[in-house]
């Protein structure tokens, strides 16, 4: 069987770690074609998988205008980038993975999975925590009715204190007219595990946040606008010299130190940190989303679940609890904690991976989306697909909801 072709729109972080599956199965997948406007990273993965040069391109627009080159698009551009190359590539017949968000509001995301079912194409977002070992083995165990009756869950995402200054403050997700709010960027990763896990809809949603410490209100006397030139800089553990220029002297030049600058030597840092978005003082950004939100759902039956994300935290991974009317679970990522009410006895389970291509990013789930979709493509099996078009949009409905609701002050009914 001939592996699957693809082209990859965006050759940024996240368009290489979905390609970079193809440069490890190359029987299974292929990267035919790639559109991405900096040169160097369109460069480096032109030539990392010797795309013909024919098909290297600075707009998608270029590939988009083309008789169909490839089975599949990865779409992989930033977040308000997503919904004009879905939309097209659809239309041309290919099989889409989209990068979340699927649409930064709610009628382009609508657009975009009504396309896709008109046009009978099969459409994966890259919702990668429901594809963790992880993930299956946790909803087996609700689903097999170890713990009884599902009656509520609590979920915290831990950011981290470093990771929300990174792509929250400084970087590319800090503002919402750039991008979108933090729940839609960041946490619709979350919202969507809970709806994947708790079954049946939400039918009520409420959220609460703030922008609490990022901002100049909370900058400390004597701060500079850049961390190079700031005197109280070695005080602040938001300090881009302690981030940045701390890891590379750690030898750690992966992400997030790869997404401030191609020169990873203590110059090309340096110079990064002199002159672009990631050497700003985190209270002196144009940021304006959230560092903190919860989020209350009810679900059918009067179950409930809650969520927090906050920044003020080590990073680590996210911490559920689910309580059944027989048992209860506590998971972490990696453990899963079952206590049996029954017994009175507790079993822990090690679902971390065993395979060396599972690490490729949160918690495997990155290689095990990749392995779906073309597994999905060659096969023509539609079921391998767990993140469709039609299950985020009623997770990305939720998000709209819950935003709703924290700016407007009240409680809002599901309507899907």
């Amino acid at each position: 069987m001939a592996p699957v072709s693809m082209v990859v729109i965006g050759a940024g972080a996240r368009g290489n770690v979905y390609a970079g599956f193809a440069a490890g199965h190359s029987e299974k997948a292929r990267i035919v074609g790639v559109a991405e406007p900096r040169e160097y990273y369109r460069t480096r993965m032109a030539g990392e998988h010797k795309v013909p040069a024919a098909n290297v391109a600075a707009d998608w627009r270029e590939l988009a205008g083309r008789p169909k080159l490839a089975d599949a698009a990865l779409i992989c551009t930033q977040d308000n980038l997503h919904v004009e190359p879905a939309l097209a590539f659809i239309k041309q017949g290919y099989h889409i993975l989209l990068e979340k968000p699927m649409g930064q509001k709610e009628p382009d995301t609508r657009r975009v999975a009504e396309a896709a079912q008109q046009a009978g194409i099969m459409l994966a977002v890259c919702h990668v925590l429901r594809y963790t070992d992880y993930t299956q083995r946790l909803k087996a165990i609700v689903e097999s009715g170890a713990i009884g009756d599902v009656v509520s869950l609590q979920h915290l995402e831990p950011m981290g204190y470093w990771h929300m200054a990174h792509s929250f403050v400084r970087g590319n997700w800090g503002n919402e007219a750039r991008s979108s709010p933090l729940l839609l960027s960041k946490s619709c990763h979350d919202l969507d595990w809970i709806h994947y896990v708790m079954g049946g809809r939400c039918e009520r949603i409420s959220s609460f946040g703030s922008l609490y410490h990022f901002r100049k209100e909370q900058r400390p006397a004597g701060a500079a606008g850049r961390c190079l030139d700031c005197g109280v800089e070695a005080r602040c553990p938001y300090s881009a010299k302690k981030i940045y220029l701390g890891r590379l002297a750690r030898g750690e030049t992966g992400w997030p130190l790869d997404t401030v600058t191609p020169d990873l030597t203590e110059a090309g840092v340096t110079k990064a940190l002199r002159e672009g978005p990631y050497g700003r003082c985190v209270y002196a950004c144009d940021n304006d989303v959230v560092d903190n939100q919860v989020v209350n759902m009810l679900y059918s039956g009067g179950r409930t679940a809650t969520f927090t994300v906050l920044a003020f935290n080590k990073w680590t991974d996210r911490k559920t609890r689910i309580f059944g009317t027989r048992g209860e679970l506590l998971g972490d990522g990696q453990y899963i904690e079952h206590f049996d009410f029954l017994t009175d006895k507790a079993e822990t389970i090690d679902t971390r991976a065993l395979n060396a291509d599972d690490a490729y990013g949160h918690g495997g789930g990155d290689y095990r989306l990749m392995q779906a979709f073309t597994a999905a493509i060659a096969s023509g099996d539609r079921s391998k697909i767990v993140s469709g078009a039609q299950e985020t949009l009623e997770s990305h409905l939720m998000v709209f909801a819950a935003e709703r609701s924290r700016r407007e002050g009240r409680v809002v009914t599901m309507a899907y």
